[in-house]
């Protein structure tokens, strides 16, 4: 369950296409400071874990996954997993 307000948006490809491969596992996992001051450590967890989830669900996501916030007030928080050996990452959309 996502925390009150976020929502997964939907991927740019189809779940079902080759490139959605992904299942947000590859480490390192980090987050950026402005992700963490924002969200959160916890909800930021929160969220990896839910994608996590999905990406079982699915067989694999895309590689850019996004949370908005529905109350407003916060930028999106996106996902992006690098592959193996390449990591994790959870940030907000300035960072990129």
């Amino acid at each position: 369950m996502l925390p009150e307000g976020l929502i997964l948006k939907p991927q740019e490809i189809p779940l079902d296409h080759p490139a959605s491969r992904y299942f947000f596992t590859s480490q390192p996992f980090v987050a950026t400071p402005a992700a963490l001051r924002v969200y959160g450590q916890e909800v930021i967890l929160i969220c990896l874990r839910y994608l996590q989830r999905q990406a079982k669900l699915y067989n694999g996501l895309d590689y850019l996954q996004v949370f908005q916030d529905l109350q407003g007030g916060r930028p999106d928080l996106w996902f992006i997993d690098n592959g193996e050996g390449e990591g994790t990452i959870a940030l907000l959309p300035e960072d990129y």
